[in-house]
């Protein structure tokens, strides 16, 4: 089902074809800056709610075929050209890049595409083409796990191939946290990811801060965005509980670590598109991670925006279209986002934010939960047990640090215990 939706912009601004806008509590900050630069026709699973201000029109289609979206892009209204897609979705990436090749547009052959999608396939190419990386063993059963982590030494990292933010991952320390580790991995599941006979890796722990960074590609050619280095909590299973972004990371001209990228991307074939990449930073030089073919999860690019002034929005419809994408900076800053979680395993009851207290560098303060949610720590659940976040920014990263000790004072989260609903299954 196709329908349009009266929206006013300006009548020289390209098209885009969005697969999905994702939750709208993480993501609407990026759909509001995409159409602050486009008009855009929205590919989506059920009709749209809180994008209609945003949006020319919307198609209701199966986002996770990569067929029918073809279908549905072919039978569009006949005054809708679309100039470029664009997806953001991590689930969905290898679907839009079949969908923007069958259009013939701008970006990276699916195959390619898919190279990033699936770590193990990640890991193959790196291998082959010598890029750093850690020792990685693809695993199936609980006996192949034991053997590859004492041939990679322990500690060493059990997770799964096929799924991110820090779902099934953990650190294991010795053979009998093996057990625990490989289940955890095996069992870990989202829907729309692909479940493989061999679905976990053994990977070599490597010492280091971990950062990610944002890149713009276009034929090949690297526009480097925004460095994140990255505050992890619940150990051993490193969820992200944090970001913190200078505009003017020196990450950003370090010649060794734009070169790791450049060979990291050659060596999968991506050529068009954007790339949120994580690598640990080891006394042997920067080794990759993973590599992901879209834009940074955890309101990394808005985090980014705060301190440097690039509009991840605006990058992206020029990289979609294929032009040369803007990424002047126009702000020096630091600027950091921070997650806040419940000290147990829980019911919301509600979420009250002081704002009236709240330091003049903080630059967002925002629940992230309603009433009667249910919020299960890691290693249980990822992300979803969040219940808030700050963004905030300083001249420094300590400026920020001291500034979300603060902040994190004016919440009071209000909660029930897990009892009051009766047993968890």
């Amino acid at each position: 089902m196709t329908l349009p939706h009266q929206k006013t912009n300006s009548s020289h601004f390209p098209t885009i074809l969005l697969v999905t806008t994702g939750y709208h509590l993480y993501r609407e900050y990026l759909l509001k800056m995409v159409a602050e630069h486009s008009h855009i026709w929205l590919f989506v699973d059920s009709p749209p709610d809180w994008q209609i201000p945003y949006i020319l029109g919307y198609t209701v289609v199966d986002t996770l075929d990569a067929q029918m979206m073809i279908d549905a892009a072919r039978n569009l209204p006949e005054n809708i050209k679309i100039d470029g897609v664009l997806c953001w979705d991590e689930i969905r990436m290898v679907q839009t890049a079949k969908l923007t090749q069958a259009l013939s547009l701008p970006g990276t052959n699916p195959e390619y595409v898919a190279r990033c999608r699936d770590k193990h396939l990640t890991r193959r190419f790196l291998t082959a083409s010598r890029v750093p990386q850690p020792t990685s063993i693809l695993v199936s059963s609980l006996d192949e796990t034991t053997q590859a982590a004492e041939m990679i030494g322990y500690p060493v990292i059990i997770k799964p191939r096929a799924l991110g933010a820090s779902y099934g991952v953990s650190l294991v320390n010795g053979a009998e946290q093996v057990n625990t580790a490989f289940e955890h991995a095996k069992t870990a599941t989202e829907e729309g990811v692909p479940v493989y006979d061999q679905r976990v890796l053994v990977e070599e722990y490597m010492q280091g801060p971990e950062v990610s960074i944002d890149i713009a590609w276009v034929n090949g050619v690297m526009y480097p965005m925004f460095v994140a280095r990255k505050i992890t909590g619940f150990f051993p299973h490193f969820e992200e509980i944090g970001h913190i972004v200078h505009s003017h990371d020196p990450l950003l001209q370090d010649a060794q670590f734009i070169c790791v990228l450049q060979q990291a991307h050659q060596a999968v074939g991506f050529l068009n598109g954007i790339t949120h990449t994580e690598l640990r930073l080891t006394q042997s030089g920067p080794k990759i991670i993973e590599i992901n073919a879209r834009l940074g999860g955890d309101m990394i690019p808005y985090v980014g925006w705060f301190a440097s002034g690039i509009n991840p929005g605006q990058v992206a419809v020029a990289v979609a279209c294929g032009h040369k994408p803007n990424i002047e900076k126009t702000r020096k800053s630091v600027a950091a986002i921070r997650f806040l979680y419940p000290e147990y395993d829980s019911i919301v009851d509600s979420v009250q934010i002081n704002h009236a207290e709240l330091p003049g560098s903080v630059d967002v303060a925002a629940s992230l939960v309603t009433p009667g949610q249910k919020l299960l720590l890691p290693p249980t659940d990822h992300v979803s047990c969040r219940y808030a976040y700050l963004i905030v920014h300083g001249d420094t990263a300590e400026d920020c640090t001291e500034t979300t000790e603060l902040a994190v004072q004016t919440f009071t989260l209000k909660t029930r215990d897990l009892s009051t609903v009766g047993v968890l299954s």
